[in-house]
């Protein structure tokens, strides 16, 4: 049975991409695996496996009596159901250590960059291995897309020289435009529906016992949201309903390089607390802030401390 490489819900490029390219390289250290997500894929992500040949990866949600590589997530909240009832093999990240416990030794791979996909592509140097062309292509879409294109304070050194050094395997002569080409069908809104949109890109968090939902949109211009706002704050509204303390959407504008955040929650003082800005009704302006990773879920887990 193939060992199953699975990253967080509500897949995103860097989620897609780790699963395939970490199949790929145990595949090729001689442990059978198949890359697998909990979901259907975003609009950019489908760009990015088209673009580079490969077809949307299996959806598999329940680890029970699977053996489980992990990418790009390590809390509880966010992986498959019934992980206990697997077996947890490997971890492959560059978040925060989550609560994912085991009761054996595992193979961890977890580093402080803008993008699981600089992990990997360290990885394949590691062992020795060639990185194919295709998965190159998708490797460098995942760290374009996960550091908004380098703007998100997240962004090392080490994803600009992944970049640099996929850019020359995929063939890929224009960085930059292959990053706008994504961002614009990232930010396609139109079609979508409010919980589609609110979706997209949404993790839950456990805040001193307090669940907690951020999501976040990102766009070339936030003017594109301006007719979907009303829909989206009353979206939010009823996904907190369903049993979270709070739940805040991030709508970033890449090219502004800020996030005015949508906010539903029992106790709006946390806002306060976390950003030092008051905010005006239900949503607040937060410049410079684009990662939900480094800026605003650190934020908010000191605030609900507190």
């Amino acid at each position: 049975m193939a060992i199953l490489v699975c990253g967080h819900k509500n897949p995103d490029t860097d989620t897609v991409a780790s699963a395939i390219a970490a199949a790929d390289l145990y595949s090729k250290r001689g442990m059978e695996a198949k890359p697998v997500t909990q979901g259907e894929i975003a609009p950019e992500s489908a760009f990015v496996l088209e673009r580079f040949g490969f077809s949307a990866p299996e959806i598999v949600s329940d680890a029970t009596d699977q053996k489980v590589i992990l990418v790009d997530h390590t809390d509880i909240s966010q992986t498959m159901d019934n992980l206990s009832k697997g077996e947890l093999l490997a971890v492959v990240d560059h978040h925060k250590l989550g609560d994912v416990t085991t009761p054996n030794p595992l193979e961890m791979w977890v580093w402080p960059v803008g993008c699981t996909g600089t992990v990997l592509k360290s990885m394949y140097e590691f062992y020795g291995i060639e990185i194919p062309s295709n998965i190159a292509g998708i490797l460098l879409c995942a760290i374009l897309s996960d550091t908004v294109m380098f703007k998100s304070v997240t962004c090392t050194d080490q994803d600009k020289k992944a970049v640099e050094d996929l850019a020359k395997i995929a063939g890929v002569d224009d960085v930059q435009a292959l990053g706008m080409e994504m961002f614009k069908v990232k930010s396609a809104v139109d079609g979508a529906s409010a919980n589609e949109l609110v979706f997209r890109d949404y993790k839950d968090f456990d805040m001193s016992g307090n669940k907690v939902g951020i999501g976040q949109l990102e766009v070339v211009d936030l003017s594109m949201l301006d007719a979907h706002k009303e829909g989206l704050q009353a979206e939010i509204e009823k996904v907190k309903a369903d049993g979270r303390h709070s739940v805040f959407l991030l709508l970033t504008d890449i090219m502004k390089e800020g996030s005015e955040m949508l906010i539903a929650s029992e106790d709006p003082s946390v806002v306060e607390k976390a950003f030092g800005i008051k905010p005006e009704g239900s949503s607040v302006w937060l410049e410079g802030v684009m990662s939900r990773k480094k800026q605003v879920a650190p934020n908010f887990i000191k605030a609900f401390e507190g």
